[in-house]
């Protein structure tokens, strides 16, 4: 583990780097991947998001996106991350999580450690999130994270989740 990892009861979210970002983009399933990745990553959201990585390095580092890496085995298992940075005091999120690794509260328990986390950065009042308004297991992930429905335009529903006064910086 970094100094800069956040780490949950069974997570690890550490910081993307460069040289992940290039690993995601060079993999194919014909050719060898790396031992420390689940084996149904990088699904083709991490390889979009790896592609903007390459296009906005700005949104690597501490403040940007995160792999998702269970404690135990020490594997990728999804990503989550700020869109950095905050536009009046609006910062969004994203995540995603392998098919092999759903449905063990895996989203939300990474989604509440980068909020929490998030809160504590210069400038962040609310955190939102767009998501397809029949993707229910991404809304449950929000709902359990403490997020609200905002509005909803069209197929994207919006969800937000304001920092308590006392939590607010910048």
């Amino acid at each position: 583990m970094t100094s800069l990892d956040l780490v949950t009861a069974r997570l690890i979210l550490r910081p993307v780097t460069a040289a992940d970002v290039a690993d995601v983009v060079a993999t194919s399933w014909a050719a060898g991947r790396p031992d420390h990745w689940a084996d149904d990553y990088p699904e083709d959201g991490d390889q979009g998001i790896a592609e903007l990585l390459n296009q906005r390095p700005e949104l690597l580092g501490p403040r940007g996106h995160r792999q998702i890496i269970e404690q135990g085995r020490g594997l990728v298992v999804g990503g989550i991350g700020l869109f950095w940075p905050p536009v009046d005091g609006r910062i969004e999120i994203g995540y995603g999580v392998v098919p092999s690794r759903r449905g063990l509260g895996y989203a939300t328990e990474a989604t509440l450690a980068l909020v929490e986390f998030a809160f504590t950065l210069p400038g962040v009042r609310t955190i939102y999130a767009d998501v397809d308004r029949l993707n229910r297991p991404s809304i449950r992930v929000l709902v359990k994270a403490d997020f609200l429905h905002g509005e909803t335009n069209g197929d994207m529903a919006r969800f937000h989740r304001d920092a308590p006064a006392a939590e607010t910086t910048g």
